[in-house]
């Protein structure tokens, strides 16, 4: 597993370098200007001599490649860079908002994970039943539907219709103290929109995997030596059927980002999703590039913990091969 890691970590290196080098390359080529984004409305009245200035206070007047390299020596000294539309260091912009947006996350994932298991091992249990066809319709339906329109019709029924919930934000509008209480409140409905938009996978993949234990040898014979139904159903059946969706779990990773990007700005959750907007319409080359490798090594660890699970659950597969 050691062994495993390694490797996986040096080969991560190269990629974070392209990924990085990629964003500069984009970022020079867009049509948007960083000095106008910086100088807002002041810029239209600026001499050419002030623009010129900013532009070189920037360091948006070097070459690309010397952008990216003085950039990435930073960031390997600890120094991300100023973002230049926030007007604050990008360490403490992306370590003030990751937290919200990794609770987002982790509380969605679960709920999709844990759904989803839930409703494809009941549905596997009685296949062409009304249940499996009722949740199987609704979740080709659910991975059709954009994460923003199902964020939009929530809070159009439960804060609008009903007012059983809060529309967004992280605390009432009145109140600038931040609870447990307020925060959990307001959690509810973004986090149900991002995983039901993710729950379809996984009870699709839980659905084909327990059905096909069901019918192996090794269940037929549980259930010959008289074992219960739900010990045979949760013990062995899961058991197996459980390994596909493993694979999933990281795969599910980059959809679960570019999710949570939707549902924050439809929600005005106080994640990344506000700066990587910003960063991106305003070519803050700091802040983009940091949230962009951020993101990749989430990637990239997402695929390492789907490999290195699937080892752990099936004692078949080495961790050196």
């Amino acid at each position: 597993m050691a062994r495993m890691t390694g490797r996986r970590a040096l080969s991560a290196v190269p990629v974070l370098l392209a990924v990085t080098f990629a964003v500069f390359a984009v970022a020079a080529a867009s049509p948007f200007d960083p000095v106008k984004a910086y100088t807002g409305t002041a810029g239209l009245t600026a001499s050419q001599e002030n623009l010129d200035q900013i532009r070189a206070n920037l360091g948006v007047d070097q070459p690309l490649l010397s952008r990216w390299w003085h950039w990435l020596t930073s960031a390997l000294a600890g120094d991300l860079g100023d973002s230049s539309v926030l007007r604050r260091p990008v360490a403490e912009v992306i370590g003030e908002r990751l937290a919200w947006s990794a609770l987002l996350a982790a509380a969605a994932f679960a709920l999709a994970i844990l759904l989803g298991t839930a409703l494809g091992v009941a549905a596997a249990r009685r296949r062409g039943g009304p249940l499996d066809r009722a949740v199987g319709s609704a979740a080709y339906i659910l991975e059709a539907a954009p994460a923003f329109w199902l964020g939009l019709l929530a809070i159009w029924f439960f804060a609008l219709e009903l007012g059983v919930l809060p529309a967004g934000g992280l605390t009432d509008t009145a109140d600038d103290t931040v609870t447990p209480g307020q925060v959990a409140t307001h959690l509810v409905l973004p986090a149900a929109v991002l995983g039901i938009s993710q729950l379809p996978w996984f009870f699709l993949y839980v659905r084909q995997g327990v059905g096909d234990a069901l019918d192996e040898d090794p269940v037929r014979g549980a259930r010959a030596r008289g074992l219960g139904e739900l010990t045979v159903l949760l013990g062995h059946a899961l058991r197996s059927g459980m390994l596909p969706m493993l694979t999933l779990i990281g795969s599910r990773i980059p959809e679960l980002i570019t999710g949570a990007l939707l549902v924050e700005t439809v929600f005005s959750w106080p994640g990344i999703a506000a700066a990587t907007v910003q960063a991106a319409t305003s070519v803050d080359f700091p802040l983009l590039a940091a949230l962009t490798v951020l993101a990749t090594a989430a990637v990239l660890f997402g695929n390492l913990l789907s490999d290195l699970l699937y080892g752990l659950a099936d004692p078949r597969v080495g961790f050196d091969g």
